[in-house]
Protein backbone atom coordinates (compact mmCIF):
# COMPACT_ATOMS: atom_id res chain seq x y z
CA UNK A 1 0.00 0.00 0.00
CA UNK A 2 1.38 3.64 -1.13
CA UNK A 3 2.01 5.88 2.15
CA UNK A 4 3.75 8.76 0.82
CA UNK A 5 1.62 11.85 2.20
CA UNK A 6 1.90 15.22 0.26
CA UNK A 7 -0.03 18.24 1.53
CA UNK A 8 -0.95 19.54 -1.89
CA UNK A 9 -3.55 18.04 -4.12
CA UNK A 10 -4.14 20.89 -7.02
CA UNK A 11 -5.27 23.71 -4.96
CA UNK A 12 -6.83 21.96 -1.75
CA UNK A 13 -4.21 21.83 1.34
CA UNK A 14 -4.52 18.16 3.26
CA UNK A 15 -3.72 18.34 7.19
CA UNK A 16 -0.37 15.82 7.30
CA UNK A 17 -1.87 14.91 10.93
CA UNK A 18 -0.95 11.20 11.78
CA UNK A 19 -4.56 9.54 12.19
CA UNK A 20 -5.11 7.84 14.94
CA UNK A 21 -6.70 4.07 14.88
CA UNK A 22 -8.88 4.90 17.47
CA UNK A 23 -9.49 1.46 18.69
CA UNK A 24 -11.95 1.80 21.26
CA UNK A 25 -14.15 4.22 18.50
CA UNK A 26 -13.42 1.28 15.89
CA UNK A 27 -14.64 -1.46 18.07
CA UNK A 28 -18.60 0.61 18.82
CA UNK A 29 -18.65 1.37 14.89
CA UNK A 30 -18.67 -2.41 13.93
CA UNK A 31 -20.92 -3.05 17.02
CA UNK A 32 -23.49 -0.21 15.61
CA UNK A 33 -23.21 -1.20 11.86
CA UNK A 34 -23.64 -5.06 12.62
CA UNK A 35 -26.72 -4.06 15.08
CA UNK A 36 -28.44 -1.59 12.76
CA UNK A 37 -27.61 -3.42 9.62
CA UNK A 38 -29.42 -6.35 10.99
CA UNK A 39 -32.46 -4.82 12.17
CA UNK A 40 -32.49 -2.99 8.74
CA UNK A 41 -32.24 -6.01 6.71
CA UNK A 42 -35.09 -7.38 8.46
CA UNK A 43 -37.31 -4.93 8.76
CA UNK A 44 -36.71 -3.90 5.01
CA UNK A 45 -37.20 -7.45 3.86
CA UNK A 46 -41.16 -6.24 2.13
CA UNK A 47 -39.64 -3.87 0.61
CA UNK A 48 -36.56 -5.87 -0.76
CA UNK A 49 -39.37 -8.13 -2.03
CA UNK A 50 -41.54 -5.39 -3.69
CA UNK A 51 -38.16 -3.98 -5.26
CA UNK A 52 -37.18 -6.88 -6.73
CA UNK A 53 -40.50 -7.78 -8.52
CA UNK A 54 -40.57 -4.52 -9.76
CA UNK A 55 -36.81 -4.92 -11.18
CA UNK A 56 -37.94 -8.81 -12.44
CA UNK A 57 -40.68 -6.79 -14.21
CA UNK A 58 -39.12 -4.28 -15.76
CA UNK A 59 -36.00 -5.62 -17.48
CA UNK A 60 -34.13 -8.77 -17.85
CA UNK A 61 -31.25 -10.03 -15.83
CA UNK A 62 -30.78 -10.65 -12.16
CA UNK A 63 -32.21 -8.66 -9.58
CA UNK A 64 -28.93 -8.20 -7.42
CA UNK A 65 -26.17 -6.69 -9.14
CA UNK A 66 -22.55 -7.29 -7.94
CA UNK A 67 -19.52 -5.63 -9.06
CA UNK A 68 -15.92 -5.63 -7.29
CA UNK A 69 -14.48 -2.94 -5.25
CA UNK A 70 -11.67 -1.78 -3.30
CA UNK A 71 -12.10 -1.86 0.08
CA UNK A 72 -10.19 -1.56 3.01
CA UNK A 73 -6.44 -1.84 3.24
CA UNK A 74 -6.78 -2.19 -0.61
CA UNK A 75 -8.54 -5.56 -0.61
CA UNK A 76 -11.05 -6.06 -2.95
CA UNK A 77 -14.97 -7.15 -2.52
CA UNK A 78 -18.58 -7.71 -3.85
CA UNK A 79 -20.31 -4.80 -3.37
CA UNK A 80 -24.42 -5.92 -3.74
CA UNK A 81 -26.28 -3.39 -5.27
CA UNK A 82 -30.04 -3.68 -6.98
CA UNK A 83 -29.60 -3.96 -10.61
CA UNK A 84 -30.58 -0.54 -12.43
CA UNK A 85 -28.84 -0.94 -15.60
CA UNK A 86 -29.27 -3.33 -18.23
CA UNK A 87 -27.21 -6.47 -19.19
CA UNK A 88 -25.69 -5.15 -21.84
CA UNK A 89 -24.24 -2.15 -20.03
CA UNK A 90 -20.03 -1.90 -19.26
CA UNK A 91 -19.76 -4.14 -16.29
CA UNK A 92 -16.82 -2.42 -15.09
CA UNK A 93 -16.27 1.28 -15.93
CA UNK A 94 -18.54 4.09 -13.66
CA UNK A 95 -21.35 5.72 -13.98
CA UNK A 96 -19.87 8.82 -14.00
CA UNK A 97 -17.17 7.55 -17.39
CA UNK A 98 -20.50 6.91 -19.62
CA UNK A 99 -21.38 10.24 -21.67
CA UNK A 100 -25.04 8.68 -22.01
CA UNK A 101 -25.61 6.79 -19.11
CA UNK A 102 -29.45 6.75 -19.90
CA UNK A 103 -29.01 4.24 -22.62
CA UNK A 104 -27.74 1.77 -20.56
CA UNK A 105 -30.47 2.30 -17.02
CA UNK A 106 -33.37 0.73 -16.74
CA UNK A 107 -37.04 2.91 -16.53
CA UNK A 108 -36.81 1.37 -12.98
CA UNK A 109 -32.95 1.66 -12.47
CA UNK A 110 -33.88 5.75 -12.49
CA UNK A 111 -36.06 6.10 -9.34
CA UNK A 112 -33.92 3.53 -7.67
CA UNK A 113 -30.76 5.33 -8.40
CA UNK A 114 -32.09 9.07 -7.84
CA UNK A 115 -33.83 7.82 -4.34
CA UNK A 116 -30.24 5.71 -3.74
CA UNK A 117 -32.53 2.82 -3.11
CA UNK A 118 -30.49 0.90 -5.17
CA UNK A 119 -27.88 1.26 -2.70
CA UNK A 120 -30.34 -0.99 0.21
CA UNK A 121 -28.22 -4.34 -0.32
CA UNK A 122 -25.24 -3.16 0.81
CA UNK A 123 -26.09 -3.77 4.10
CA UNK A 124 -25.52 -6.82 3.42
CA UNK A 125 -21.84 -5.66 3.04
CA UNK A 126 -22.27 -3.86 6.31
CA UNK A 127 -23.43 -7.02 8.09
CA UNK A 128 -20.54 -9.15 6.65
CA UNK A 129 -17.88 -6.41 7.44
CA UNK A 130 -17.10 -5.50 4.14
CA UNK A 131 -18.06 -2.58 4.52
CA UNK A 132 -19.81 0.40 7.26
CA UNK A 133 -22.66 2.51 7.13
CA UNK A 134 -20.21 5.33 6.77
CA UNK A 135 -17.23 5.70 5.21
CA UNK A 136 -15.33 6.99 2.18
CA UNK A 137 -17.69 5.66 -0.74
CA UNK A 138 -15.90 2.50 -2.50
CA UNK A 139 -14.77 2.44 -6.22
CA UNK A 140 -14.22 -0.07 -8.85
CA UNK A 141 -10.62 -0.87 -9.84
CA UNK A 142 -10.45 1.39 -13.08
CA UNK A 143 -11.13 4.81 -11.30
CA UNK A 144 -6.74 4.88 -11.23
CA UNK A 145 -6.18 8.76 -10.22
CA UNK A 146 -8.65 8.72 -6.92
CA UNK A 147 -7.20 5.60 -5.82
CA UNK A 148 -3.41 7.26 -5.93
CA UNK A 149 -4.89 10.27 -4.02
CA UNK A 150 -7.13 8.20 -1.52
CA UNK A 151 -3.57 6.08 -0.69
CA UNK A 152 -1.59 9.12 -0.54
CA UNK A 153 -4.47 10.10 1.95
CA UNK A 154 -4.56 7.12 4.15
CA UNK A 155 -8.36 6.47 3.20
CA UNK A 156 -7.96 2.91 2.74
CA UNK A 157 -6.93 1.87 6.36
CA UNK A 158 -10.68 2.67 7.17
CA UNK A 159 -13.36 0.01 5.84
CA UNK A 160 -15.92 2.13 2.98
CA UNK A 161 -19.34 3.29 3.60
CA UNK A 162 -22.66 2.90 2.14
CA UNK A 163 -22.95 6.61 2.70
CA UNK A 164 -19.75 9.49 3.31
CA UNK A 165 -18.75 12.49 4.34
CA UNK A 166 -17.92 13.12 0.62
CA UNK A 167 -21.72 12.50 -0.17
CA UNK A 168 -22.92 15.02 1.77
CA UNK A 169 -21.20 17.40 0.49
CA UNK A 170 -21.93 17.51 -3.20
CA UNK A 171 -22.42 13.58 -3.80
CA UNK A 172 -22.21 13.58 -7.80
CA UNK A 173 -20.44 17.40 -8.15
CA UNK A 174 -17.74 17.40 -6.53
CA UNK A 175 -13.85 16.61 -8.23
CA UNK A 176 -11.79 13.58 -7.28
CA UNK A 177 -9.78 15.93 -5.37
CA UNK A 178 -12.35 17.24 -3.67
CA UNK A 179 -14.07 14.01 -2.72
CA UNK A 180 -10.33 12.81 -1.03
CA UNK A 181 -10.51 15.94 0.78
CA UNK A 182 -13.77 15.34 2.27
CA UNK A 183 -12.52 11.25 2.67
CA UNK A 184 -9.22 12.62 4.43
CA UNK A 185 -11.55 15.39 6.54
CA UNK A 186 -13.43 12.31 7.41
CA UNK A 187 -10.58 10.36 8.61
CA UNK A 188 -9.14 12.44 10.66
CA UNK A 189 -12.80 13.72 12.38
CA UNK A 190 -14.47 10.51 12.51
CA UNK A 191 -16.44 9.65 15.73
CA UNK A 192 -19.79 8.09 16.66
CA UNK A 193 -20.85 11.47 16.50
CA UNK A 194 -19.52 12.75 13.35
CA UNK A 195 -21.05 9.67 12.27
CA UNK A 196 -24.74 9.98 13.19
CA UNK A 197 -24.50 13.45 11.67
CA UNK A 198 -23.49 11.91 8.22
CA UNK A 199 -26.29 9.62 8.66
CA UNK A 200 -28.58 11.78 9.33
CA UNK A 201 -27.80 14.36 6.72
CA UNK A 202 -27.77 11.43 4.11
CA UNK A 203 -31.18 11.37 4.46
CA UNK A 204 -31.93 14.82 4.01
CA UNK A 205 -29.80 14.99 1.00
CA UNK A 206 -31.50 11.71 -0.76
CA UNK A 207 -35.03 12.79 0.46
CA UNK A 208 -33.98 16.56 -1.72
CA UNK A 209 -32.51 14.85 -4.61
CA UNK A 210 -28.90 17.04 -3.84
CA UNK A 211 -26.06 16.68 -5.82
CA UNK A 212 -27.77 14.21 -7.96
CA UNK A 213 -25.56 13.71 -11.37
CA UNK A 214 -25.59 10.59 -13.80
CA UNK A 215 -22.90 10.62 -16.79
CA UNK A 216 -19.82 12.17 -17.74
CA UNK A 217 -19.36 15.33 -16.06
CA UNK A 218 -17.54 18.39 -18.24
Amino acid sequence: MVNVRENYVGNLYFDDTRVSTKPVYSCIKRAFDVLVSSVLLVLLCPLFVIIAVVIKLDSEGTVIFSQSRVGKNGNLFNVYKFRTMRTDAPHYAATSDLADPYVHITFVGRFLRKTSLDELPQLINVFKGDMSLVGPRPLIMGESDIHKLRMREGVYDIRPGVTGWAQVNGRDCVSAEEKVYFDREYLIKRSIAFDLFIFIKTIAVVIGGQGYVEGRRN
